[in-house]
């Protein structure tokens, strides 16, 4: 097996089992280049480049191959339309790969793949979209088609948020969920500095680490292998985390010796965030609902060497009588869409539906209707969103406000991928009465 051919052949991988099998493209991605740890930084490179550029251009691709294939990508074995993805991706964004390797390659993997027989319709398909590249025509309207295949977004996203937003901000968050981004960090200033930790991750091979315009204690860091070959990582000396998810545990009014409760905190960022703001004093509990979340939960509570939180397995649908109004702050970031996150969760926009983004809604509604009751009279519910869907967003918050006139809203924030320098997010901060 040469060198190139296993970049393509783990590549393929990968992405069968996101696009075929429904696992989520950042755990496969990352179980595959933990799996081959022995290959080198741009071979690492080159298979995570090829997975994400593929799904982030997934619909222009299929719409490329189907404009020079008499069998629809559609209809193709999925092994086969996985070869041609990942080769007209390389093809139209990888400028220093030749057509013609990108050809051969393909052509070895459909033969390695056991499709002897279909190696010269691979072969054939490549060869006629090389030379016709320049020249494909896109579709001009409607708006949302010709976004869609631009952007790679399915049409019923596009409409939807073309009826809460205006044109303009549409299409800036659709440029900036294509937009390569540095990783967000936060970092506990007062066991590291900033100077510090920059020196350190430099050191460690880190090409680039530059300060969060929004945050004194993030970093926007670029150009790292692995997380996990970092020491900085595994000393818990930072937590990957988006700005906007810091920016959700800032709104709140943490104070000494507070009790707090995430009822959905895996993998545990702002339940960590909110500990570190205790500086050492009240306990925050850390719910989740598997025993699997539970474990990653406790795996980053002792990586970052938290004392003040502890991981319990607890369903927030299910109502905890000995949670009745105990806590000074209940954190309710609830399963949502996930589609202000579509930068660096790609393929969330192909699992997604639209039935499922009401049925969300509606979920988000009953857990609200149980985690409520858990708020001390004068503490603070927070509800966020990783999503920019109103329907679960702020038509919930209304919702919970008419439904529970105890709460009064003290802080609402829609942040939009493009306009604000974060992900897309939600947040509402509700603040219960005193009685």
């Amino acid at each position: 097996m040469t060198k190139t051919t296993n970049e393509r052949e783990l590549a393929l991988a990968v992405l069968l089992s996101v696009l075929k099998e429904g696992a989520p493209a950042h755990l496969a991605l990352r179980n595959i280049l933990e799996k081959y740890q022995y290959i080198d930084k741009k071979e690492r490179a080159f298979v995570t480049r090829v997975v994400e550029g593929t799904l982030e251009h997934l619909i222009e691709i299929d719409y490329i191959i189907d404009q020079f294939s008499k069998v629809k990508s559609a209809k193709m074995k999925p092994v086969i339309c996985m070869i041609l993805r990942i080769s007209v991706y390389q093809m139209k964004y990888m400028d220093h790969v030749p057509d013609s390797a990108v050809c051969n390659e393909a052509v070895k993997l459909a033969k390695k793949k056991g499709f002897q027989s279909l190696a010269g319709f691979v072969n054939g398909v490549l060869r006629n979209i090389g030379r016709n590249l320049s020249s494909i025509t896109y579709p001009k309207e409607p708006k949302s088609l010709c976004w869609s295949v631009q952007y790679s977004m399915p049409e019923w996203i596009i409409d939807k948020w073309l009826l809460a937003y205006s044109e303009d901000t549409v299409e800036t968050i659709l440029q900036d969920i294509q937009r390569e981004k540095p990783t967000c960090i936060r970092f506990d200033p007062d066991k590291i500095s900033k100077a510090d930790l920059t020196n350190r991750l430099l050191a460690e091979g880190v090409e680039k680490a530059e300060e969060h315009p929004l945050l004194p204690y993030a970093l926007l860091i670029s150009g790292y292998d692995y997380l996990g070959f970092l020491e900085s990582f595994e000393e818990g000396l930072f937590y990957v985390q988006d700005a906007s998810s810091m920016m959700a545990v800032e709104s709140l009014p943490v104070k000494s010796g507070d009790y707090i409760i995430d009822v959905c905190a895996a993998p545990g960022g702002k339940a960590l965030h909110a500990a570190e703001k205790l500086a050492g004093t009240g306990h925050v509990e850390a719910r989740d609902l598997t025993e699997y979340k539970v474990g990653l939960l406790k795996e980053n509570i002792e990586r970052c060497g938290m004392r003040n939180v502890e991981a319990v397995r607890m369903d927030a649908l299910v109502y905890d009588e000995a949670s009745c109004e105990k806590a000074d702050i209940v954190i309710a970031d609830l399963p949502c869409s996930g589609l202000g996150v579509l930068s660096g969760k790609k393929d969330i926009r192909y699992r997604m539906t639209e039935k499922q983004t009401t049925e969300l809604s509606q979920l988000q509604r009953k857990m609200l209707s149980v985690v409520k009751d858990y708020v001390k009279p004068g503490g603070c519910l927070l509800y966020s969103t990783c999503t920019i869907n109103r329907e679960e967003n702020e038509e919930n918050t209304a919702w919970f406000l008419g439904e529970y006139p105890e709460f009064v809203l003290e802080k609402e924030k829609q942040y939009l991928p493009g306009i604000d320098p974060c992900d897309g997010f939600y947040l509402a901060v509700l603040k219960k009465q005193e009685s």
